[in-house]
């Protein structure tokens, strides 16, 4: 069974030289909602969640706000708020922009990603790969999303950065619940599919790469899909 990483109080000031307490909230509380603790559709839990971080609801709800924005949950006005459940259509035309989000960013990245930027994507992808074998979900996770940021990154693209970044956080708890697919092993594939996208990164194959991160994208949506119906 995947190791996933427990919600912990936080403290009155951050552990973390220059991170904020509301940063700080925000990382845990997202990864709360994205490691599946709150069912999709769900209300959410003010109170639990205040007493499980150590936190009043102010700092909470600035917190929720973000969320929000991103699209990990809907707030409602004067009722709170409640984890956002995506239908299959919606879905699917996600998956397809994350797709070829993704696809034009491999392409421009090996056109101008540096030697320095290849080798920290690589060291974060044996990290990932140190997770997975040791079925530790939280950190594998972690390092995923990085070294899809990272080569959003090296395609020195602001447009499209900006906008992965308003899509990405939309799809982020569907493409960690993905990965524990029960009637296939779609961990075990998309540490594979990772193994082709690093090896086209470093030969700078940038059509490869392309078709790679798309097929990867696609695949994990039927993933999802297949969770969600199961």
């Amino acid at each position: 069974m995947p190791v996933v990483a427990p919600a912990m109080p936080l403290q009155g000031e951050s552990a973390r030289p220059g991170v904020s307490l509301h940063d700080e909230l925000l990382v845990a509380l997202r990864d709360y909602i994205v490691e599946g603790h709150l069912a999709d559709g769900a209300r959410v839990p003010e109170r639990q969640l205040c007493e499980r971080f150590g936190i009043s609801r102010t700092p909470l709800r600035e917190a929720l706000k973000v969320l929000a924005a991103e699209g990990l949950i809907d707030l409602l006005p004067n009722r709170g708020a409640r984890i956002r459940e995506l239908g299959s259509e919606e879905l699917r035309e996600l998956f397809d922009v994350m797709g070829g989000l993704e696809a034009l960013a491999g392409r421009l990245a090996c056109e101008r990603i540096s030697d320095a930027e290849v080798a920290e994507i690589e060291r974060v992808h044996h990290d990932m790969y140190r997770f997975y074998l040791r079925r530790e979900m939280h950190g594998y996770f972690q390092c995923n999303q990085a070294i899809h940021r990272m080569i959003v990154e090296a395609a020195a693209n602001a447009a499209l950065s900006a906008t992965y970044a308003s899509f990405a956080g939309r799809i982020r708890r569907v493409r960690y619940s993905a990965n524990l697919a029960k009637e296939r092993d779609r961990w075990g594939e998309a540490m594979r599919e990772h193994e082709m996208i690093l090896d086209a990164l470093r030969r700078r194959a940038g059509n490869e790469l392309s078709d790679i991160l798309f097929l990867h994208l696609r695949n994990k949506r039927k993933a999802a899909q297949a969770e969600a119906s199961a």
